[in-house]
């Protein structure tokens, strides 16, 4: 995380934006990431009140309701937006990297929970990735205006946001490829080449770059194999992988360390919330491949889409003026629309907990900055509504008979060929549509248990199960036995 060795109170409103020089009677600070900023003392405060102002990259944009710059952010400004969340609410955020770039840019991801750095037993975990095609500036965008959004929001007490902050840890990566933002936002005009910037440094499309787990589960599925979780099978191949960009490395690290729950990936191109499965099982270009949670995934991809008046628009001209896409209320199945090898959305699903969908936010992928305000409005309520679809279906907790969680316990559930596992704390979440289900707990030397549940729309369902150890149940019966055969023996019968 991001630690200061200074003292700090966030001043936006009193002392506003600064032009990018230094300011009159300020001193200038170098911090991490060489982020500028500046301590400022007025006359009035005596050198009582010390007040640190991170530099925007613009202020002439500035929303009155929001508090929003509605411009595009290179890396520099990127990071002083993020640094600046943090310095606004250091009690709920935490500034992180997950490694860097190609070509040594950070990886940089915030945090907003009510105990950032913690997973909370119970608690589930959320991400948002933007900008995995570096040319595709819209969702970077959306994604430092929602962490901006978030902070500014839980200080004004809006009940909605402090409820989702104290009840879900939210991760927010702006960019994945931030080498191929800044090769993109290098051109001059308004017209932006529609490739440039696609890749990373290397020249490697990120979203083809995961391993191929599709192929995996698709051999698995007439050969009884497993159905999730399958990267172990390929795992010690991964890290000396060369052909696996720094930026796919650093996300699949990410992805297996925290136990996920849900996730969206931000692109552009279109306008259309995006399902797995991404890859077709046959190999044909395009044809509908439902997941096991096919009717979930639905769902999911219908709470963005719904409410966003462009995305949800039935009668929108489409975008690429062929009208050729078969888009069902702003939604579809990956492989339908076309297959994606190697993509992160599917490697989600089949290698952890983490149900991830794609979301494709504008026809134009680089547009000029004074669209970004509509966007914003466009996408905020499904963003803030798409967060709270984590706390759906069921939820709870796999013990032993003595209260001791019992981590890598498999939660599955009758008629969906995809199982779940536990977390470290033995906590699990199970996404699932309303209706009534079969739900079955176990763990290597544990006692299965299978109970009955009835799944509401939300809040999810509390469902816990306490496993008895196998070799305690079979002292129990050893000890039945005696006292049956004692019994036996006392009464002659």
């Amino acid at each position: 995380g991001f630690h200061s060795s200074f003292t700090t109170k966030s001043s936006r409103t009193a002392l506003g934006c600064f032009p990018q020089s230094q300011p009159p009677n300020c001193l200038a600070v170098e911090i991490t990431w060489s982020c500028e900023l500046y301590l400022c003392v007025t006359s009035k405060m005596k050198a009582a009140l010390i007040s640190v102002v991170v530099l925007l990259s613009s202020c002439a944009c500035r929303d009155a309701d929001d508090g929003l710059s509605f411009a595009y952010h290179r890396y520099p400004q990127l990071r002083q937006a993020l640094i600046g969340v943090w310095l606004q609410c250091p009690h709920i955020t935490r500034l992180y990297s997950l490694g860097r770039s190609s070509q040594g840019r950070q990886l940089l991801a915030m945090e907003i929970s009510d105990r950032p750095g913690l997973h909370e037993a119970g608690e589930p975990e959320f991400k948002f990735v933007g900008n995995m095609h570096g040319n595709e500036a819209v969702g970077r965008e959306l994604l430092i205006y929602l962490a901006q959004h978030l902070c500014s929001e839980y200080q004004r007490g809006n009940n909605t946001i402090l409820n989702l902050i104290q009840s879900t840890r939210i991760h927010i990566l702006p960019s994945m490829n931030p080498d191929g933002f800044e090769l993109a936002a290098s051109q001059r005009g308004r017209a932006k080449d529609w490739l440039l910037g696609r890749a990373n440094a290397q020249g490697v499309d990120l979203n083809r770059n995961f391993p191929d787990l599709d192929r995996i589960v698709y051999l698995n599925e007439h050969s009884a194999g497993p159905n999730n979780h399958l990267l172990h099978l390929i795992k010690d191949r991964v890290q000396d992988d060369n052909k696996l960009a720094p930026e796919t490395k650093a996300v699949i690290k990410w992805i297996m360390e925290i136990p996920f729950v849900l996730s969206a990936n931000l692109h552009g191109g279109d306008i259309v919330a995006n399902y797995p499965y991404d890859e077709t099982r046959t190999g044909a270009d395009k044809q509908y491949t439902p997941c096991p949670d096919d009717a979930i995934f639905k769902s999911l991809a219908e709470a963005y889409a719904s409410n966003n008046p462009i995305m949800s628009n039935p009668h929108r001209p489409p975008c690429d003026m062929e009208g050729d896409d078969k888009f069902v209320n702003g939604t579809t199945n990956g492989a339908a629309w076309y297959s994606v090898p190697g993509g992160m959305q599917d490697f989600n699903y089949l290698s952890t907990n983490c149900f991830e969908i794609t979301v494709e936010l504008s026809c134009e992928k680089f547009p000029p900055a004074s669209h970004l305000k509509g966007y914003w409005l466009d996408n905020k309520a499904s963003l803030i509504n798409y967060i709270q679809q984590v706390h759906r279906g069921i939820k709870g907790f796999v013990t032993d008979s003595e209260g001791h969680p019992i981590a890598n316990a498999t939660i599955s559930v009758k008629g969906i060929s995809h199982d779940i596992t536990t977390a470290e704390d033995g906590d699990y979440w199970r996404l699932l549509v309303p209706g009534e289900y079969q739900v079955t707990a176990s763990a290597p030397g544990y006692e299965t248990v299978t109970r009955k549940v009835g799944v509401p729309h939300n809040p999810a369902q509390k469902v816990d199960f306490q496993l008895k150890n196998l070799q305690q149940k079979d002292t129990e019966e050893q000890q039945l036995e005696r006292w049956w055969k004692m019994m036996s023996e006392t009464l002659n019968f």
